[in-house]
């Protein structure tokens, strides 16, 4: 797959920024020695680590050459490393395991999450945020059109049931919370949806198209987008975008 494009990401940089804040904000871990951003992106989650435990030793970890390169220009005094976020391990038992977007590009969680849980030191926190829009419209459109057009089903695969997830975890020694909160974005157009989503859910549909095939899959798609997501009175677009959250804590042996 292609690179990530930060600056296609930080276009919409407060809309992706608010939930990492709101996951950060129910954390309850006054003091961590060490922390860890499994997908950190361009650095944009990092930043509220690092304001939050100025004294830890932090460490960002992603598969993208150019998002590590912005994150470590970004925060220098963070330990950036580039690894499969599915596969990584930490020198140490970490005491905040944070991950803001990132799992839902992995599959398999029935043995990812219990991994992740194995990481913490006792008392340590897993804190995750997934985007659990597999049926909205703006996702549902992707597979539409590529069905359409005679391309092959691609992105990421949906989330698993809150129940699974709350087993996988309490059974592994921790204490969880699970949320879920639907994001109403204000946007302009349509046009920018697919900008949005250009920088990461429509990034796999178009990776292997010429680009005669990417503006034929851009058009339809964005046709779909017109026909699912009126427009309000004042002119702007709501568009839908449902997270899930889930914060465990290990517990003590």
């Amino acid at each position: 797959m292609a690179d990530w494009n930060p600056s296609l990401y930080l276009q919409f940089a407060s809309e992706r920024t608010r939930p990492a804040a709101e996951l950060l904000a129910r954390i309850a871990k006054p003091s961590a020695k060490y922390v860890a951003d499994l997908g950190c992106g361009p650095g944009n989650s990092t930043e509220l680590l690092r304001a939050a435990w100025p004294e830890a030793v932090i460490t960002g970890v992603d598969n993208s050459p150019a998002m590590l390169e912005k994150a470590q220009k970004a925060l220098p005094d963070c330990r950036f490393v580039n690894a499969d976020i599915g596969q990584w391990q930490p020198e140490q038992p970490l005491d905040v395991l944070y991950a803001n977007a990132s799992l839902q590009w992995i599959s398999g969680h029935q043995k990812l999450l219990p991994h992740l849980a194995s990481l913490l030191a006792e008392e340590g926190v897993l804190a995750v945020q997934m985007p659990d829009n597999w049926q909205e419209p703006s996702h549902a459109s992707m597979r539409q059109t590529a069905s359409e057009l005679g391309h092959p089903p691609r992105g990421r695969v949906p989330l698993e049931s809150v129940q699974t997830y709350y087993d996988l975890l309490s059974e592994n020694g921790c204490e969880v919370d699970i949320w879920r909160t639907t994001y109403f974005h204000p946007m302009a157009s349509h046009q920018a949806i697919v900008d949005w989503l250009s920088a990461t859910g429509l990034r796999p549909y178009l990776q292997d198209l010429d680009s005669v095939s990417q503006q034929a899959f851009l058009n339809r798609y964005l046709q779909l987008l017109e026909e699912n997501y009126p427009r309000q009175q004042n002119g702007q677009i709501l568009l839908a975008f449902p997270r899930l959250f889930i914060i465990a804590r290990r517990a003590t042996s």
